[in-house]
């Protein structure tokens, strides 16, 4: 399994990035697919999961109504529309999947099997 982020970079506050997340390796349309992020010197926190195939979605609440996560299935691959971006969105964003068929989603890093190498966000006020 492999998963390569693209997307981060600099922007000022109030703009928009969109990071993606490319998915190989494996057969996930019944995967969990999520974004965490860690800031520096904080710990990594859960941000978004999507049930690949499915409409569920589950955010957290310091981004909720500001991101929004997708998947393109032709493409196996996954985004993260982050708009209206606040100095404390700056972290470097990590994509993970969780296998198997599950019913929730959970914000539990270490039930997440694979990781991407992460993308760097920073937002300056």
């Amino acid at each position: 399994v492999q998963l390569v982020e693209s997307g981060g970079g600099s922007v000022q506050a109030g703009g928009s990035l969109r990071l993606s997340c490319a998915a190989s390796g494996r057969t996930f349309s019944t995967s969990t697919m999520a974004w965490f992020r860690q800031a520096p010197g904080k710990e990594r926190d859960f941000t978004a999961a999507i049930i690949w195939s499915t409409p569920v979605t589950r955010y957290a609440d310091s981004v909720k109504g500001r991101f929004t996560i997708s998947i393109d299935d032709a493409e196996n691959t996954m985004y993260l529309q982050m708009d209206s971006l606040k100095p404390e969105d700056t972290a470097v964003y990590y994509c993970a999947t969780r296998t198997g068929r599950w019913a929730t989603i959970t914000t539990h890093s270490l039930l997440y099997e694979y990781w991407g190498q992460g993308t760097r966000v920073t937002v300056s006020s």
